[in-house]
């Protein structure tokens, strides 16, 4: 088997947003693609943390906005407009300090005319958002938006509180199982049948929603079972991070923690760490 791509391999991810992409991707690096959603973004039904927070913000009662993802900055946004005409909305962020985990919100702040204060860098985890914090922008004693992408983070939220904040989450949509599950209990079948050589992982929740079908379908043991014997590729240290704890192997890790390097990495990658691996 040639180690230059996937050469026929089939390879599995939980990709929803960018799933096209993904196929694609896969194809292009000589993969047979087993692409399924494992999780869909929803609205919050009740903003009410998000249009508090618009009433604190407009009335200079926040010191400081944890921007977690483009998406979510975006949702933000368009929930703060249903109140307050946008001009007010992007001077009030104008005055306060802004940090950006990574290019994302970057990219939706630049569209409001506005500069994050701080970005974190790659690959752009939750600890290196304090590590900025600690060196640029202490925030003892400081009042701290957290704007949330999903599942909440326990340890985040602790580790601020423990740093002096008077914090509060603003959480603007949550991640859920799709609606018609059909196709991702497919999916996770061929995996428990040893059918597929290489898994994909781009996002943590990803991660927690097959957990919670194989849970619900009694089937964990025996998908831990099956990927030892696969590659399992994890995006970033977020990712792979949510592997570990439960009990999944993470074989690679690309240089940076975009789909692309991801899927061209684990291509390069694959022939060997199976043979390794079986």
């Amino acid at each position: 088997m040639s180690d230059t791509g996937f050469n026929g391999l089939t390879v599995a991810a939980f990709e929803n947003r960018m799933a096209a992409e993904m196929t694609g991707l896969i194809e292009r690096y000589g993969g047979r693609p087993m692409v399924t959603p494992a999780m869909r973004e929803v609205p919050l039904e009740d903003n009410r943390e998000a249009l508090q927070f618009g009433e604190r913000l407009l009335a200079d009662q926040v010191d400081v906005l944890i921007l977690m993802t483009g998406v979510g900055l975006e949702t933000l946004i368009g929930v703060l407009k249903t109140r307050h005409p946008l001009e007010s909305i992007t001077e009030a962020l104008r005055r306060i300090t802004l940090v950006a985990r990574g290019p994302k919100p970057v990219a939706v702040l630049k569209q409001l005319g506005l500069t994050p204060t701080f970005t974190v860098p790659e690959p752009n985890t939750w600890r290196d958002l304090l590590r900025t914090l600690d060196t640029n922008s202490p925030v003892l004693g400081l009042r701290v938006a957290l704007q949330e992408y999903g599942a909440s983070n326990a340890e985040l939220l602790e580790e601020l509180r423990e740093r002096g904040a008077t914090l509060f989450r603003v959480p603007v949509y949550r991640w859920a199982l799709p609606e018609i599950l059909d196709q991702l209990r497919e999916a996770l079948g061929n995996i428990l049948a040893g059918q597929v050589d290489v898994l994909l992982i781009t996002n943590a929740v990803q991660v927690d929603h097959v957990m919670q079908m194989l849970a619900n379908d009694g089937g964990v043991e025996q998908f831990k079972q099956a990927v030892t014997r696969m590659v399992v590729a994890s995006v970033g240290p977020t990712a792979s991070e949510r592997l570990r704890h439960y009990g999944w192997p993470v074989d690679v890790e690309p240089s940076h923690p975009k789909m692309g390097t991801l899927v061209k990495e684990t291509a390069e990658r694959a022939a060997a760490l199976l043979r390794q691996k079986r």
